[in-house]
Order: C-alpha cells, then sequence, then structure tokens
C-alpha cells in the first residue's frame, strides 16, 4: 500500500468503514454485546441496530477507534505511516505529516500513535523452536545527579529471543539474572528447539534449564564461529536491536520506562510481518480486534512520575 493506493482507496469514510466492516466480522455483522446476526443499518446514524437487544453500534464501537473525533481517513494515513517507517515515526513528525507544522495537537498525534501501537501487541505467540538466538540490551541514558559513570544502572534493560528465519520477540525486563532470562525461554521457547544460541553472560548456562546451548564469546571478540556447517553466531538477534536503537536515537529521541514495552511491540510486529506485502491490512485487523485504549488509562501515574507531562503538547 503507498500513500496515491490509500488516497485513491480510502478517501472517505465510507470507503474505510466498508473494509473495517470486512475485516471485522468476515462472516457477516454480529451484535457486541449479545452476538445476534440479525442486524440492520441505520444510515441517518452510520450505526447498526440489534433485533434481538435493540443495541447500536458501529464497526469502530469497543476497539481502538472508539470514541475518536478523527475522520477515518486521517486514521488510515497515520496507520500507513507508521507501518512504512522501518525504523519507527514520533508523534511530532506525524503531526506536522498529517496536519502541518502550525496545526493539529501534539498530545492528539501521541494518542493516535499509542493506539495504533496498542493494537500492534501480540496475543497469539507459539513457541520458537529450531535454533533461536537470545541476547540483552540496554537502552537509556545517564540520569541527572547521577554522574558520568552511573553505567547500566540508569539504562532500562531489554531482552531479545528471535528464531532464525522466525519471528522475533522483545521484552521489557526488570534486569538479566538467571532467573528472568529462565522465565522469557520457559514461556517462549519450545522443549524442542535445536540449539539456543546466546553470548557469554554468565546467567545464561543456568538459565537455559538444559537445553541445548550454544555460547559465543563476545569478550573474547569472538562474534562468529563455524561448527558441523551451522554458524554459531547471536548476530541475526542483535540486528533487530540495532533497527531498535535507531528508532530511539533517529526518531523517537525519549522514551519512557512507562511506555517502552508499547514501542518494543510496535517494533516486534513491524518486524516479524516485514516481508508481507498485506502489513497495512494486517495492521488494521488487529485494530479493530484489540481492546478500548482509553486516554485516562495510557496516561494513568504518568503526571506523578513527570511533572511536565501536563505540558505534553508543546514541542519538545
Amino acid at each position: 500500500m503507498t500513500l496515491p493506493e490509500l488516497n485513491q482507496s480510502f478517501s472517505t469514510d465510507e470507503d474505510c468503514r466498508e473494509i473495517l466492516t470486512k475485516l471485522r466480522w468476515p462472516e457477516g455483522v454480529e451484535c457486541p454485546r449479545c452476538k445476534n446476526r440479525n442486524v440492520w443499518w441505520v444510515d441517518s446514524r452510520k450505526q447498526f441496530t440489534c433485533s434481538e437487544c435493540s443495541y447500536q453500534f458501529s464497526v469502530t464501537t469497543g476497539t481502538i477507534f472508539n470514541d475518536s473525533h478523527l475522520p477515518l481517513p486521517i486514521w488510515f494515513m497515520a496507520v500507513l505511516l507508521l507501518c512504512e517507517a522501518k525504523k519507527g515515526m514520533s508523534a511530532h513528525q506525524l503531526k506536522r505529516t498529517i496536519w502541518g507544522l502550525h496545526r493539529g495537537s501534539y498530545k492528539t498525534a501521541w494518542y493516535l500513535c499509542h493506539r495504533i501501537r496498542a493494537a500492534m501487541k501480540e496475543v497469539d505467540k507459539p513457541m520458537l523452536d529450531g535454533t533461536v538466538e537470545m541476547d540483552e540490551t540496554y537502552v537509556g541514558g545517564r540520569k541527572k545527579g547521577w554522574g558520568q559513570k552511573a553505567g547500566l544502572a540508569a539504562k532500562e534493560v531489554v531482552i531479545g529471543i528471535r528464531q532464525r528465519n522466525g519471528d522475533l520477540r522483545f521484552f521489557h525486563s526488570t534486569d538479566a539474572s538467571s532467573g528472568t532470562l529462565a522465565k522469557y525461554i520457559r514461556e517462549n521457547v519450545s522443549q524442542d528447539v535445536e540449539v539456543i544460541i546466546t553470548d557469554d553472560l554468565r546467567a545464561y548456562p543456568s538459565a537455559v534449564c538444559g537445553l541445548p546451548h550454544e555460547t559465543v564469546n563476545h569478550t573474547a571478540k569472538e562474534y562468529a564461529r563455524y561448527e558441523n556447517g551451522a554458524c554459531i553466531s547471536t548476530n541475526t538477534v542483535e540486528s533487530a536491536f540495532s533497527l531498535l536503537k535507531r528508532g530511539i536515537v533517529g526518531s523517537w529521541h525519549k522514551i519512557s520506562a512507562k511506555h517502552l514495552p508499547a514501542y518494543l511491540d510496535e517494533m516486534t510486529f513491524q518486524f516479524n510481518r516485514r516481508k508481507r506485502s498485506d502489513l497495512f491490512i494486517d495492521t488494521l485487523r488487529h485494530m479493530v480486534t484489540a481492546p478500548v485504549l482509553t486516554f485516562e488509562n495510557l496516561t494513568s501515574n504518568e503526571a506523578k512520575q513527570n511533572p511536565d507531562f501536563q505540558n505534553i503538547s508543546s514541542p519538545v
């Protein structure tokens, strides 16, 4: 999907509602409340009415689009821009692209971006098998008053697990201890895995819990080796880390620890579908099946954590 194709196919609210209806109810429209399929269309209200419980609803009721006053073509344009931004797009950039420099609200753009990211959260996560690479990285900068040698204490831990030629998983973790790593392995890696490849972090041998394990000695400047025709390295999961860090440095610039999981969800969703031609449509499909994300829930506790949050609509 390109911008010219988007403008041609989804230029009106009716066009957008038509595709959303097909994606949400592929077997026919049904009432969200009682699941009755005997409904009729009320053209004056742009809503359906259930013949069983008289509930009136639209295709956006109970979805990420719920209670939005933005035109659906604007929503579709924002979805396309985020889908096609390989290294992410900031809310400021989205605002400038859609509304211009001196129009629109940063708060609206920020909320719009986060609702799209919320729909990108993977619900069904099959266990990874085959050759699985696992690594950890640290994101964030120095905290004020901590000094230049604060080190990793001021950063957030991100755990990455990637099946070669398969899916990627990112997790915002509290630490990289053996117990924490073992938890992520149990929840995401099949017991039939061929091999788990990690770096030489001391926590990994006990974390893999007896599963086949190979180590790349990064301390000794070893980054890849070949054994029995197989490449032992963590380069593929590190390439995903590279995209994440380029997004943080070059696009988003600042990410709070609270919202870091949402950005990780966006990165993994796009990375796992990077070769699919239906990325845009698949994102819309997730948006009409994901639960409502209210602004109050999104920003809860944010004002307490960040006193300047009330000025969020001002350019940073």
